[in-house]
């Protein structure tokens, strides 16, 4: 686990950089208008997206690795043929409701009928997309990670190079042929991704078994997830609708909607980025830990549930130090924002409830706790809309503070319960609070320093040092870490 996780890590943060280099090619080459019409056909895309999978990609992991726990692996081919039948049921009804509706899409909602073609290509693309998810599922519940990786990588470099072909010899700079372009290299992509996959598994070795049933397993597994998935989509533009409104009625400062573009646009980006680092281990978590379920190994259970939710939080702690001290450089550096510095001082200290929560909700998935993440989620989300209705007209972006702080520590706190109760598993409060302590004492031992990065590098060496004498990081540790390298050597 922890090379394969460092390999999508790795993997993850390279197709970012690429996606990112790209996309400041996409805004010479297509210019403003381009890059306008391309967002509006994305955003539309990612509902649609949401939409056909219904939850499939984590469905099929689950399902293939609970088959491996199990020693089953001629059971395999029954999975893969009730996830692709559900998959091709969901995402041929969701792309013909997108391709016949992108009329008053583009019309009634976008308000920019020259994106309806766009619209229908994408909807065109959407069963290759889904089955893609179907087999990228598959291959991460197998242990097949290093595939995966070369096969994301290689249909990174497809999709750019369609792209910029289409884009030179055929779209000549219009706005409406160059969403096109965009659309036709990201589906070309895809469907690279697809036969690529699709070979692979023809190639492997066909194991005999008797018929199994599925329809009831995955649908206990995709649906709740399914419906959290359009659920936190259809909440999440709701918000979008709506905080803008709220925002207007706050007197309180000059410009509060400029204040809610800072913390959505440049704040979370920055706060985020680190979680990258965790993607590795949040994505194997779930096939791991359904096949330690499924082969009834609880001790492996409990030592990956105690070692990663450590792993979470000494990392969290770690980022939000880091990004609480170097708020103001960062922003001013990417941004040339010193309002974007203050609201990523607000937000950095919640990095360690963020990252132990992406960790918590990934073997939550893994254990089949699905139905209570979806009740979780449905709880939380309804709340924070109600919060910020109530709390933006009176107390602006710092509502959405508030907001922001309470649902996500409330999500946090029931997740980690329900953790914590189906595994038997027991945390340290002591540690916890120990390793957020010395967080706190290195911010404040540094602060006299006037040099930001000497107080960063500082700020870390004491961070280390106390928890070195707290007894939270331990020569055990250090053996573990170098046992880990020996192993691979």
């Amino acid at each position: 686990m922890f090379y394969s996780a460092i390999l999508l890590t790795c993997v993850n943060l390279l197709l970012r950089m690429v996606a990112t280099s790209f996309q400041v090619y996409l805004s010479g080459t297509i210019g403003a208008e381009g890059v306008g019409l391309l967002q509006l056909v994305l955003s539309v895309g990612s509902m649609a997206m949401v939409a056909g999978m219904a939850g499939i990609r984590t469905a099929t992991m689950y399902l293939t690795a609970e088959e491996v726990g199990r020693k089953r692996p001629g059971s395999i081919i029954w999975v893969l043929s009730g996830c692709t039948l559900y998959s091709m049921i969901t995402s041929c009804f969701v792309g013909l409701t997108v391709y016949f509706g992108a009329p008053f899409i583009a019309q009634r909602w976008i308000g920019d009928p020259q994106i309806v073609d766009a619209i229908r290509l994408f909807s065109a693309f959407l069963p290759v997309n889904c089955l893609c998810g179907v087999m990228v599922g598959y291959f991460t519940g197998s242990n097949r990670i290093t595939t995966l990786a070369a096969i994301e990588i290689a249909e990174q470099f497809c999709t750019m190079l369609c792209t910029v072909l289409l884009l030179k010899c055929w779209a000549h700079g219009d706005a409406a042929r160059s969403c096109l372009a965009v659309v036709l290299g990201s589906g070309l992509g895809a469907c690279l991704t697809l036969i690529s996959l699709l070979i692979l598994r023809l190639k492997e070795p066909r194991v005999s078994s008797p018929r199994i049933k599925v329809g009831r397993r995955l649908c206990r597994t995709a649906i709740p997830l399914a419906m959290a998935d359009n659920l936190r989509t259809g909440i999440s533009t709701v918000e979008n609708l709506m905080v803008p409104k709220r925002l207007a009625l706050y007197h309180g400062a000059q410009s509060p909607l400029a204040a809610f573009g800072t913390v959505c646009g440049m704040v979370f980006p920055i706060l985020t980025f680190p979680m990258a680092l965790l993607f590795g281990l949040t994505e194997l978590l779930i096939p791991e830990l359904a096949r330690c379920n499924a082969a009834g190994s609880q001790m492996r259970i409990k030592y990956l549930v105690k070692r990663c939710l450590r792993i979470a939080l000494l990392f969290g702690t770690l980022c939000g130090m880091i990004l609480y001290l170097c708020a103001e450089p960062l922003c001013m550096t990417f941004y040339k924002s010193t309002e974007a510095g203050k609201y990523l001082k607000w937000f950095s200290p919640l990095a360690v409830l963020l990252y132990c929560d992406a960790v918590t909700d990934a073997m939550i998935k893994g254990l089949g706790q699905q139905r209570a993440s979806v009740q979780y989620n449905i709880f939380t989300n309804t709340m924070d809309v109600a919060f910020l209705y109530l709390l933006l007209p009176r107390y602006g972006i710092f509502g959405y503070f508030v907001s922001f702080t309470v649902t996500h520590v409330i999500n946090f706190l029931l997740s980690i319960r329900r953790l914590l109760k189906i595994t038997g598993v027991g945390i340290h409060v002591g540690e916890v609070v120990l390793t957020l302590l010395a967080a706190v004492l290195s911010v404040f031992l540094c602060r006299s320093i006037h040099s930001p990065l000497w107080e960063t590098v500082i700020a870390v060496i004491v961070l280390l040092c106390l928890l070195i004498v707290f007894g939270i990081f331990s020569g055990r540790d250090l053996r573990w870490i170098m046992k880990l390298i020996r192993n691979k050597k």
